[in-house]
């Protein structure tokens, strides 16, 4: 009699629990409810990316010594580096760089474990086009950088981060 006294106490305590959790969730879809609707007309409106954000990847030629890290670490060896060895120093010389984006997964491994920097994330987040294969940046595409959407004066930024009225969040 007793396993089944406690049986039926756990039981309890977990319905609890699963009604707590659901209330939980159920407060926060209210407190959403009152919000007014955010309408941003895109493309004269853009949202600032967080910090963290990791856009299309910046790179540069000079930097880069052709130790091929950046597709040894990539999930799915997307980078293609070529590079030819110079005999007369015993170095390689990097000849093309390629990522093509309509594969990438943007993980961000191949910038985190570069070891000369030549590769950086930016905030581009509009790579679109009506063709796959133009996703496919060489070096010179690569080593160009975006402009900022701070800095373009045909666009005007909207905060990302939620505003705070009276000391408190909305």
């Amino acid at each position: 009699m007793f396993p089944m006294v406690t049986e039926f106490m756990n039981f309890g305590q977990q319905t609890i629990r699963a009604a707590r959790y659901i209330g939980q969730g159920f407060m926060i879809t209210l407190s959403h409810a009152n919000r007014l609707p955010v309408t941003i007309q895109y493309p004269y409106e853009k949202l600032i990316t967080s910090e963290r954000f990791r856009g299309r990847i910046h790179f540069e030629f000079d930097k880069c010594i052709a130790c091929e890290v950046c597709v040894r670490v990539c999930p799915i060896d997307l980078p293609v580096v070529d590079w030819k060895l110079e005999t007369d120093i015993r170095k390689k010389r990097l000849l093309n760089y390629s990522i093509d984006f309509g594969i990438c997964i943007f993980c961000g491994n191949c910038v985190e474990y570069c070891p000369t920097n030549c590769l950086s994330m930016t905030e581009e987040y509009e790579l679109s086009t009506y063709n796959r294969h133009e996703f496919n940046y060489n070096q010179i595409a690569l080593g160009r950088l975006p402009v900022s959407i701070i800095d373009d004066y045909t666009i005007r930024t909207i905060s990302n981060s939620p505003q705070i009225k009276n000391g408190k969040n909305p």
